[in-house]
């Protein structure tokens, strides 16, 4: 297995032994907790390691020295020896201090969710951008576990939890690392800046973004693929997709919208990935229309709506419209039934086809109810206001008139409003 950010070139000749462990705490069953280690156990796989051991303790509140309490910490370490692991991963997050802790009672690495999927991240990161915001997530992670730990983790050989390029700054002292995040920072708000100006750019066309949202691998590179003929990788893989990529796309009523695939979100996303993928989540926030993709076949997909739209919440979007898709028809016999369930939900398969019809169709009525036709009539001495409207709309149809021309125009209420007093009236 190779790391591929750089500055970590590690080549890993066999695959790491992990023992999982999960907690019942108030508020949260067994069921749940189960249902959470199958995905952890997904996680784990993804970032090359094989789960050897599973365990589930119950407590009323987590203990603040080892999370799991000292005797079954002890416990752990048996298992864990007896399977002969090389780590332990909780489901939960770790303080510093629990971390640290608990590698003592185990004789061997304790992480939590978050450093498997950062690790993912690690691995997956492709762009300059992509691999900027997984460092400065990685960093942001990595530094308040720094203290007395610097040496030990800088010794390491890797693995999971420990790759990235973090791994050289864990032998510096704090002032570069942070000086390297502030850096990080600085890098990726250039981009930023970048970005809103391509986005002024495409919204003096007026052109409607659509961004494809979704629980990871629930097939919105697929669907990006299937709608505008994309040719994106999509995999049958956790977080393949961590860039961007917008396209156009011809709607039936004539119209071009632009169409943008995310990175796929889980339960437990880190907060340190949601702060440092703020930027290109952006997309989402300042989009039109939400796609959301949902996973027809997957064990608990109204669990995997709830987890996708805490994280809209968590990044501003929550009042962006949304327009629930019930993806893999083909692979399970349940989307329709989930699709009514999900009031107002599409069932289709971006694999095959299935539905896909009906999608575009509903994604233009969607986006017909913020945006309408209107038809203008702009004097030929106003050819600012002519040049302004093809800007500022989507003209549909445009005729020559003897006072001006008439232009049938999309325009949202913005641009409705700015040329009012040039709608033809009774239209």
């Amino acid at each position: 297995m190779t790391a591929q950010l750089p500055g970590t070139l590690i080549t890993r000749e066999f695959r790491e032994r992990i023992v999982l462990v999960g907690v019942v705490s108030p508020g949260i069953d067994a069921e749940e907790v189960e249902a959470n280690l199958d995905e952890l156990a997904l996680l784990v796989d993804t970032a090359g390691a094989d789960v050897a051991a599973r365990t589930v303790q119950r407590r009323s509140r987590p203990d603040p020295a080892t999370f799991v309490g000292r005797g079954k910490a002890h416990q752990l370490a048996e298992l864990a020896e007896q399977v002969d692991a090389d780590t332990v991963v909780f489901d939960d997050e770790l303080s510093p201090a629990q971390q640290r802790n608990l590698e003592k009672l185990l004789g061997r690495t304790a992480i939590d969710r978050t450093a498997v999927i950062l690790d993912i991240f690690a691995q997956n990161a492709r762009s300059p951008e992509g691999r900027a915001q997984v460092e400065l997530a990685l960093l942001r992670y990595r530094l308040p576990r720094l203290r007395g730990r610097g040496r030990e983790l800088s010794q390491q050989a890797g693995g999971i939890g420990t790759r990235g390029p973090g791994e050289t700054q864990l032998e510096v002292d704090r002032r570069r690392l942070v000086r390297r995040m502030h850096r990080l920072e600085a890098d990726l708000r250039d981009v930023d800046r970048t970005r809103q100006l391509q986005r002024r750019s495409r919204s003096r066309g007026r052109l409607r973004e659509v961004a494809i949202v979704g629980y990871t691998n629930a097939g919105k590179s697929t669907l990006l693929n299937r709608l505008t003929g994309a040719g994106v990788p999509a995999e049958n893989r956790l977080f393949v997709t961590l860039d961007p990529r917008t396209r156009q796309l011809a709607l039936p009523g004539g119209e071009t919208v632009l169409v943008t695939d995310t990175v796929g979100f889980v339960r437990k996303l880190p907060h340190e990935l949601v702060e440092a993928f703020r930027s290109t989540l952006d997309s989402v926030r300042l989009a039109d229309l939400l796609v959301h993709v949902v996973d027809a076949a997957a064990p608990d997909p109204e669990g995997q709506v709830a987890a996708v739209r805490t994280v809209l919440d968590e990044i501003g979007a929550s009042d962006v419209p949304e327009l629930l898709v019930v993806n893999k028809a083909d692979l399970s016999s349940e989307a329709a039934k989930l699709a009514a369930k999900l009031d107002g939900a599409v069932p289709i398969s971006a694999a095959t086809g299935e539905g896909v019809d009906l999608l575009l169709r509903m994604i233009g009525d969607r986006l017909r109810t913020a945006d309408r036709i209107v038809e203008l009539e702009i004097p030929w001495a106003r050819g600012d206001v002519l040049a302004a409207v093809h800007r500022e709309g989507e003209v549909v149809q445009q005729d020559a008139g003897d006072e001006g021309a008439r232009v049938q125009v999309v325009l949202d209420e913005a641009g409705r409003a700015r040329f009012s007093e040039f709608v033809v009236q009774g239209v």
